[in-house]
């Protein structure tokens, strides 16, 4: 299975969100925070190219936020990206 990375804030819903579809599927991964981490921030934003959070990776692939996940689900492409 690839690493799942996910850029969270702490008060994001949809970080939440996103994170209980990844549980719901007993996926692990690594949360990195970007609260009070402006580098952090900037890191995530040049590398997917949006500042909002979650921003979601899984390997290599962007996923993209909370709305493509669920989107990548209800088209039963995301067990395919996790495998």
């Amino acid at each position: 299975m690839a690493p799942v990375t996910v850029y969270i804030s702490a008060y994001c819903p949809f970080c939440h969100r996103a994170l209980r579809l990844l549980d719901s599927k007993g996926v692990s991964y690594q949360t990195i925070s970007v609260d009070g981490r402006p580098d952090v921030r900037q890191e995530m934003t040049l590398k997917a190219n949006s500042h909002t959070v979650p921003q979601i990776w899984v390997g290599d692939t962007h996923v993209g936020g909370c709305d493509d996940l669920y989107a990548m689900e209800s088209a039963g492409k995301l067990d395919d990206l996790l495998l």
